[in-house]
């Protein structure tokens, strides 16, 4: 007996040493901090305006770029507000799917479209800003993912907002083509995207700006519409007392107010133009951006959630018997089309890339 707890405490012992010695493994697996190098140290094309420091070395392997999720540069704060806000919508999901029945009553797809496209974009996101500093090719390629992504959420408001939240007049009006339209207009943004980002050494900043921004904006006006409609029916009622506010309305305003704020700091790079090199780590406008556009998306899908309890009499009769099946073939689709933009633009970047590494 003796020797028997004599083993047990050698090896508890020994336990304790391989414990202790945890910290040390773990700090020296991961890269150090001085692997993070100045805005002059990296090719022009990895360069973020104002921001002048924490960039990480490119042609590294893989897993210096997978372990860098845990090291300070200046894609640590972006890579974490949308791994954060993924895992969000994951247990949004996960809490919704003890009230609503996703599997047996079709009613409910919209709102599981919206879920999946949600974390989706935001985990393709998150991917992005961490794989994407390994080489040009591999910052092209994760990008089109991130685009795929923003296409597939595209999809998903559209969806929720045409079935949920539309009024009957608006219906009357764009029933049989708003979703086809939604979906043309998802794969266009995603192809400005692409485009934007493959004339990156031929167009000025701002054209490209442009190329990307102006076909999400019509994606989004088009997909948010009906939500507009509502506003725009509810508010004269309101005005003059003779209507009761819905649950839902109120996240709806507030997915537009945080989804018209996430677009100023996407396309305005503030605050770090005003403290320049101040804003590497944390603060820049792209990170704000990331957060504005988590917070509406969860007000997004609350709203949702809201409006597939409470006007279920409104969209049974709006949607006829098939028309959720459809919309979720349309929205495989849409993800499918959206992958061939993103892969021929990706072939045509790297015949590019080709090229001029043989004219070097």
């Amino acid at each position: 007996m003796a020797t028997i707890v004599m083993e047990q405490i050698g090896r508890l012992f020994i336990n304790l040493q391989q414990l202790r010695r945890v910290p040390q493994m773990l700090s020296e697996s991961l890269p150090s901090k001085t692997d993070t190098l100045c805005d002059t140290e990296v090719p022009q094309f990895f360069r973020e305006r104002y921001i002048y420091s924490g960039y990480r070395a490119l042609h590294r392997n893989w897993r210096f770029y997978f372990l860098s999720l845990l090291q300070r540069h200046n894609e640590t704060i972006n890579v974490w507000t949308h791994l954060v806000g993924a895992l969000v919508v994951l247990i949004k999901t996960v809490q919704l799917s003890e009230t609503v029945d996703f599997m047996n009553d079709p009613h409910s797809w919209p709102l599981l479209i919206l879920l999946l496209s949600s974390t989706v974009y935001m985990t393709f996101s998150a991917v992005a800003h961490l794989l994407a500093g390994k080489s040009e090719l591999c910052h092209y390629a994760f990008f089109y993912l991130d685009y795929v992504g923003v296409s597939l959420y595209q999809y998903g408001s559209a969806v929720a907002h045409y079935y949920y939240a539309i009024e009957e007049s608006w219906h009357a009006c764009v029933r049989g083509f708003f979703m086809p339209i939604a979906s043309f207009l998802c794969c266009l943004s995603c192809f400005g995207c692409c485009y934007g980002k493959y004339r990156n050494y031929s167009l000025p900043p701002w054209v490209r700006k442009i190329g990307q921004v102006v076909p999400s904006a019509v994606a989004y006006s088009w997909d948010t519409s009906p939500v507009f409609h509502r506003f725009i029916t509810w508010f004269p009622s309101w005005a003059k007392g003779d209507s009761k506010s819905s649950p839902a309305l109120l996240f709806h305003f507030g997915q537009v107010a945080f989804f018209l704020s996430s677009a100023f700091f996407f396309t305005q790079p503030v605050p770090e133009r005003w403290f320049p090199g101040h804003c590497d780590f944390l603060g820049q406008g792209h990170q704000l951006f990331h957060v504005l556009l988590a917070m509406c998306t969860v007000c997004q899908i609350h709203a949702s959630f809201l409006d597939y309890l409470n006007r279920r009499d409104f969209y049974v009769n709006f949607h006829a018997d098939g028309e959720a099946a459809f919309f979720f073939l349309l929205f495989i689709l849409t993800f499918v089309m959206s992958a061939l933009i993103a892969l021929f633009m990706l072939v045509k970047v790297k015949r590019l890339l080709d090229y001029r590494g043989k004219t070097k």
